[in-house]
């Protein structure tokens, strides 16, 4: 890809590794050692990979915007998800890692991580965890999050967009966390959401 890149474009300027997948499992005892190794190819080796080969086109280009995304499960742990929660967490430091090599080499090249929340994507169809039925992401995001709804795609997609801009030029090393207020503390619900809640 990086190689079709720089045939195409002659340059790099933006780099955005945001796959990922989760496996959600009662115990971390219950895990396979197959599952760990799996989600661990995706969330991280595919970060490492990315930028491995990302920089070296994006130093000759003169700089540019690596993002990556982790989760507001690489902040905090949950208790049915810790080898996600293992692979995010790791996200977030390798980004700041990175981070500081291209800002020590000053080569223009500023690395970042977004934390996105309950996000209504696939991937919640996927995290079963042993239920009979799917999370009811809907349900989840308003209940869970302090705004009261689950986020968007696009959501993210503005973060890192801001990320890759010109307009984010002084920052480098530091998380963008996109997640309804989950990670600001919890609140007590008044007005039309407390009534709402109230009537279920």
């Amino acid at each position: 890809m990086i190689d079709a890149t720089e045939r195409r474009f002659g340059r790099l300027d933006v780099m955005v590794a945001n796959a990922g997948i989760g496996i959600m499992t009662t115990s971390i005892v219950e895990m396979t050692l197959t599952d760990w190794r799996r989600q661990t190819a995706v969330n991280l080796d595919g970060v490492f990979l990315s930028v491995k080969y990302c920089i070296p086109l994006m130093r000759k280009s003169g700089g540019g915007s690596i993002v990556m995304t982790s989760s507001i499960a690489g902040l905090r742990g949950s208790a049915t998800l810790a080898g996600y929660c293992a692979t995010k967490g790791g996200v977030r430091l390798f980004a700041k890692a990175i981070a500081m090599e291209c800002a020590s080499r000053g080569d223009g090249i500023r690395v970042n991580s977004v934390h996105p929340g309950i996000i209504d994507t696939p991937i919640w169809g996927k995290l079963s965890g042993g239920r009979n039925a799917p999370i009811d992401i809907d349900e989840y995001g308003r209940r869970g999050a302090p705004l009261g709804r689950v986020g968007k795609p696009q959501d993210i997609a503005n973060g890192v967009l801001f990320l890759a801009s010109d307009a984010a030029s002084y920052i480098t090393g530091t998380e963008l966390v996109i997640d309804g207020g989950i990670t600001g503390g919890q609140i007590t619900r008044v007005g039309p959401l407390a009534m709402s809640s109230a009537h279920e």
